[in-house]
């Protein structure tokens, strides 16, 4: 049951990193009490707490009613005190403080455990960086936490610190959050991202590029779509690597982006079948875009025929400068560009 427990936490942990980062994360923005919000975060922490013998102090000042979403401010202190009491002996102190600092509203997580490195410090907030990241280390965790609590304060206009005199001197993180009275923050209710029906903000100018993109997983498939056609590419869909080979040598198509992991046949043994071909749609640019993302799948893609790996969830960013790169559509060129496998 523990084991249990814990893989579902890293699960939640990697969904809710890859909403943030695709832009789907939505605040329901409402009338909150700070205070309360701190209370219940304290309260969800206790068993933790006593089974490590931490003492939670609270030092709490009055704060009017604000506009902000309660789930994901007490999120963040969720982890923010995860994170302290985890770091903190046995017979230590968390002290929780909550105050208004002009117009901002402060909360801070202090501790008396073990301290964060000078040199750590700019690291601190980052994706899967840890301190000690050594076989051997104390703590475990994938390092997301801090890095999803400083995301979701963002989202609120805010943002986080931490400051810590080094090793074994404890640590401080300190929320920052506007003061925004009730009724002015509906319009700004959708993280950046969602508040349109657009998928992806940065337009890259993909017309006339035909793209066949192939992949098992509907929902993949209808993302990557639509993505494309923002952008005003030629898109064709396959949903296996059969299709995909028979529609490559129907269309000829400018750049393929394809799964790796398909039912039948994968998308290496299809790029090793189409890079077999002499003709021109043997040539044929393509983009590997996989959950497979460790070094050693990155190489067997390579060698496989593809020009770029890219690892799900995928930037939009990234995968639309790619398709525009591997469509000859970089520095204003237009015309059609092979690349020799």
């Amino acid at each position: 049951e523990r084991n249990a427990r814990a893989q579902t936490r890293i699960i939640e942990d990697l969904l809710e990193m890859s909403r943030i980062i695709s832009g789907k994360t939505r605040l329901d923005v409402q009338a909150i009490d700070l205070a309360s919000i701190v209370d219940s975060a304290i309260s969800t922490v206790l068993p933790a707490a006593a089974a490590r013998q931490v003492r939670i102090v609270k030092m709490l000042g009055p704060v009017q009613a604000m506009s902000g979403d309660p789930a994901r401010l007490q999120q963040v202190l969720w982890n923010l005190l995860a994170n302290a009491i985890k770091f903190t002996p046995r017979g230590g102190r968390v002290t929780v403080a909550l105050e208004c600092i002009n117009s901002h509203v402060q909360i801070s997580v202090s501790d008396n455990g073990d301290g964060i490195a000078p040199e750590f410090l700019p690291f601190v907030f980052d994706r899967f960086r840890q301190q000690d990241a050594s076989p051997a280390r104390r703590h475990g965790g994938l390092g997301l936490g801090l890095s999803i609590a400083k995301s979701l304060v963002e989202l609120h206009g805010g943002n986080v610190r931490v400051e810590s005199e080094g090793v074994g001197k404890g640590a401080t993180f300190i929320v920052a959050l506007p003061f925004v009275p009730l009724g002015q923050s509906e319009a700004g209710r959708d993280h950046p991202q969602a508040a349109s029906s657009e998928v992806c903000p940065i337009k890259v100018e993909l017309e006339g590029v035909r793209v066949l993109v192939v992949d098992d997983e509907r929902d993949s498939l209808e993302w990557v779509h639509r993505l494309l056609k923002e952008c005003k590419a030629e898109v064709t869909l396959a949903t296996s690597a059969k299709d995909g080979l028979r529609l490559a040598n129907e269309q000829s198509p400018d750049v393929i982006v394809s799964d790796i992991g398909m039912p039948e046949k994968d998308g290496l043994e299809m790029m090793r079948e189409l890079r077999a071909r002499t003709d021109e749609v043997g040539k044929t640019p393509a983009i590997a875009l996989t959950a497979f993302a460790r070094s050693e799948d990155r190489t067997r893609a390579m060698l496989a025929g593809y020009q770029v790996h890219l690892a799900k969830p995928v930037e939009p960013q990234e995968l639309l400068a790619a398709v525009a790169n591997l469509g000859g559509r970089t520095d204003g060129e237009a015309e059609h560009r092979t690349i020799e496998p």
